[in-house]
């Protein structure tokens, strides 16, 4: 009984306090109504675009569901010293807007490996396969075989667009294998991931299909260490065995695609220095892999070693805007899922305000009548968003409403992995944790 005086007490006190905290406008209903007729005149006077895209930039956000566009739209703004509910995104600007049903052939919940084939190649199929149609089955080489399908970046390079993929992740991850990898398995970044009945069957590995497959004008990400011979000492790491390079077929893949490539302006690149001195006006092909797997997060990314997904991303368009057919980008914010996996929000939803950025970015570098953008997410995650936190509180922060316990939780839960967690019977106390704070750990 007492805990249910309190709870109540506290939510008094919440509603009384909170009902105060109103901008002045806010408080006037014309306020409010003046920006719906903006909104809907705005929406009247749109022209509707019947032309035929040239170009297409697919922005793909791993992971970023409806709650993670939310609470990103409200860090941005807060980032910029705004209260943040009110920030517009990037994304929110777009003049359509629609929802996909996400599941699998075989799962209510797909992972990015099923998700990415329905997307780039227009088929449903099995979790954790690539390319391949849902009669192909994990793992199993032999069911792969005349089960591919091809992949929207494959379309438009024989039609004569240049092509190119630009991601936070390995190059090899499920995301952007999926444009141009046919694999029963996800996880077969290289030979040495492969279990040798596969390489008997006549299965190669993602990497030896990334230079092989599709002549991919722009590779942009990480991954490394996949593309070099075991033991192949890494250029930013070499004292670290951990990311040598792994191939047991003893291929560099790296000097095979720079032969491939004779010729041509070719580029291959592993930092900012080399990076920046690539000249998209006079580059046809750029192969750039700034870490061993997957890039860092942005709040723990090096400036000075490796660019961020906006920089990535425009020079990504400069090189391919050249052809005058046209091109064809794929774009992925694949650790804003990474982040969520381990329920790391604040890598999250920084992840995704890089994300929103780099969308901004390709606008500005992009002509509106020639160029079709699409922003989205393949899946969703268990993030939710509760608490009844206060106007302009930090959405990485805790809710002011506490718990029957009387201790608080955050803002922010996630519904499943390491966000649920129990020591002797009770939850941690974290009224003395700042979580806002990249630091915090709870």
């Amino acid at each position: 009984m007492e805990s249910t005086r309190g709870f109540i007490l506290c939510l008094f006190l919440l509603v009384t306090i909170s009902s105060s905290s109103a901008k002045v406008e806010e408080e006037n209903p014309e306020f409010w109504r003046s920006q719906a007729r903006e909104t809907l005149q705005s929406a009247l006077n749109r022209k509707i675009n019947t032309n035929v895209a040239k170009n297409v930039v697919l922005f793909l956000g791993d992971g970023m569901g409806i709650t993670t566009l939310t609470a990103a739209r409200i860090l941005k703004g807060q980032l910029q010293n705004q209260t943040g509910e009110e920030t517009v995104m990037t994304m929110d600007t777009f003049p359509n807007v629609g929802l996909a049903k996400t599941y699998s052939v075989d799962f209510q919940i797909p992972d990015s490996a099923a998700t990415a084939t329905a997307y780039l190649c227009g088929v449903k199929t099995n979790i954790n396969v690539i390319g391949v149609n849902a009669a192909a089955r994990n793992g199993a080489c032999k069911t792969q075989k005349g089960n591919e399908v091809t992949s929207i970046l494959k379309w438009a390079k024989d039609a004569g667009k240049s092509v190119g993929i630009v991601t936070t992740t390995r190059v090899q991850h499920a995301t952007p294998a999926t444009s141009y990898a046919h694999s029963a398995s996800r996880k077969w970044y290289s030979d040495a991931d492969m279990p040798d009945s596969a390489k008997l069957d006549g299965c190669t590995d993602i990497s030896s299909q990334l230079i092989r497959n599709i002549d991919i004008d722009v590779i942009i990400g990480g991954g490394r260490k996949y593309m070099t011979p075991r033991g192949t000492k890494d250029p930013e790491y070499p004292r670290d065995f951990s990311v040598r390079g792994k191939r047991k077929d003893g291929r560099n893949l790296i000097t095979e695609w720079q032969k491939l490539k004779t010729g041509k302006v070719a580029h291959y690149v592993w930092n900012r220095t080399e990076f920046d001195a690539v000249n998209p006006e006079t580059t046809d092909y750029l192969m750039a892999l700034f870490e061993p797997g997957d890039l860092r997060f942005e709040v723990d990314r090096d400036p000075s070693m490796d660019p961020s997904i906006v920089e990535t991303t425009e020079k990504a368009i400069r090189i391919l805007q050249k052809n005058p057919k046209g091109f064809f980008l794929l774009v992925e914010g694949g650790r804003i899922d990474q982040a969520h996996h381990d329920g790391r929000a604040f890598m999250a939803l920084h992840e995704a305000v890089a994300f929103d950025y780099a969308i901004a970015r390709a606008l500005e570098l992009t002509k509106e009548h020639e160029t079709l953008t699409i922003a989205t997410a393949d899946h969703s995650h268990t993030i939710t968003h509760n608490g009844y936190p206060f106007r302009g509180q930090s959405i990485l922060g805790k809710s002011p409403l506490w718990a029957l316990d009387f201790r608080p939780y955050t803002t922010l839960m996630y519904g499943n992995g390491p966000g649920h967690k129990l020591i002797n019977g009770s939850r941690p106390d974290i009224r003395d944790v700042n979580t806002s704070k990249i630091t915090a750990v709870i």
